[in-house]
């Protein structure tokens, strides 16, 4: 009986052993895999509900992350490469020789880049040197800073140049102190002393037998300064004739097809270039060969060039203007026989053309001349397609077919 009881008892108290080792199974293994689970469960107390969760849905900070380190890192998109513009050639600059003929450039500071366009058209020409002369900040306005109709003297006695070109007036948009007072740019005081101190260059240049050009001004960004160089070429192109120079206009070079400034334009071959500086008033390496483009002609029919890279003629002597060139020879005669004219009188042995005799006075009475004189139809013949008298009249006994005769219409 005993042993019976104490079996019942095992009996009984079986399902709470097998539950105490199940909960603690699951608490050793909680232990092993959250640990900071297990230390928040000493502060808060454990529970088998807490322990069957976080090891089935195990919390975040408990999951496994890859180390940073060995994420691989993005690449980085590359920036595509701009393909860089091809450089210019270097322009052979050839070795003058000692008895070169000179070019003097004077002026401001666009004459510096034209004779800097003159530099490179003439590179190749042993003949020609280009010389430049010019103050950045010079003018016709402030003589007191530099007076160029005193100055060329000067420079032509020292160099001795075979033509002299102009390019100047760009600083001249400024008051000009006329006696004692001072005028406003484009006055008319400030205009009349102005074209008296063009006037003064252009005569200096003239008294020392040099031939000369003078180039215009071209446009810049500003619209006042723009209409202002407008001005300035008139005066400057009355100066140049007056003393025998010649004017060169470069205007159109350096707009657009309706006259409006333009930053960008063809150059000397008709290639789209940047002409002109960021500030609107300079010009750029292209702009400044396109000066000297506009130069060239002249200037080379003045240096008796046939093209920028002929050599110049050993006869000329240094700093003497060119002769003009001697008559061209006689044409050669070449008898040629004389063409035929189909409306030649002579060839049917007549001495007149038909009609040429006097027409007699047309009959005022026939039908015709009272239809183009008159506009009088004639009366219609009797049975013809245009009479359309009604009844119809009869036809006269000649008209009438014989008997026998086909005729177009038969009865």
């Amino acid at each position: 009986m005993a042993s019976a009881a104490r079996i019942a008892g095992l009996v009984r108290r079986m399902p709470v052993l097998i539950l105490a080792v199940v909960v603690l199974a699951v608490g050793l293994a909680g232990a092993f895999h959250a640990p900071a689970m297990a230390q928040e469960q000493q502060y808060r107390g454990w529970s088998l509900r807490d322990s069957l969760r976080g090891l089935l849905f195990p919390r975040r900070s408990e999951r496994i992350e890859p180390p940073l380190n060995i994420q691989k890192a993005k690449p980085k998109p590359r920036k595509p490469r701009v393909p860089r513009a091809p450089a210019e050639p270097q322009m052979p600059i050839a070795e003058k020789v000692p008895d070169a003929r000179t070019v003097l450039v004077v002026g401001d500071f666009m004459a510096s880049g034209l004779a800097e366009g003159l530099d490179t058209a003439f590179a190749e020409n042993t003949g020609i040197r280009i010389v430049a002369r010019s103050n950045g900040s010079s003018g016709f306005v402030r003589d007191d800073f530099y007076n160029w109709p005193e100055q060329i003297k000067a420079l032509i006695e020292t160099e001795k140049p075979a033509a002299v070109v102009v390019m100047l007036g760009s600083n001249d948009r400024q008051q000009m102190k006329v006696g004692d007072v001072r005028e406003q740019p484009r006055s008319e005081n400030w205009t009349k002393e102005y074209e008296r101190r063009t006037d003064a260059l252009g005569k200096a240049i003239a008294d020392a037998k040099v031939p000369f050009l003078w180039v215009g001004m071209p446009a810049f960004r500003v619209p006042k300064m723009t209409s202002d160089m407008l001005a300035f070429n008139d005066i400057y192109h009355q100066a140049t004739e007056s003393h025998g120079g010649e004017f060169v206009d470069v205007w159109d070079g350096f707009v657009d097809e309706n006259g409006a400034f333009v930053t960008s334009g063809p150059d000397m071959n008709g290639q789209p270039v940047r002409l002109r500086a960021d500030d609107g008033i300079n010009v750029s390496k292209a702009g400044k060969r396109k000066l000297a483009f506009y130069t060239e002609k002249p200037l080379m029919k003045i240096l008796g060039l046939a093209a920028p890279g002929s050599v110049t003629p050993a006869t000329a002597p240094t700093g003497a203007p060119v002769e003009a060139p001697g008559p061209a020879a006689a044409p050669i005669v070449i008898d040629r026989t004389a063409p035929m004219l189909l409306s030649d009188p002579a060839l049917d042995g007549g001495s007149e053309l038909l009609g040429a005799a006097p027409q007699p006075k047309p009959n005022q009475d026939l039908p015709g001349e009272k239809l183009v004189v008159e506009g009088k139809a004639p009366q219609a013949s009797p049975g013809r397609a245009d009479d359309f008298s009604w009844p119809p009249r009869p036809q006269p006994a000649a008209a009438v077919a014989a008997p026998g005769t086909t005729t177009a219409i038969n009865p």
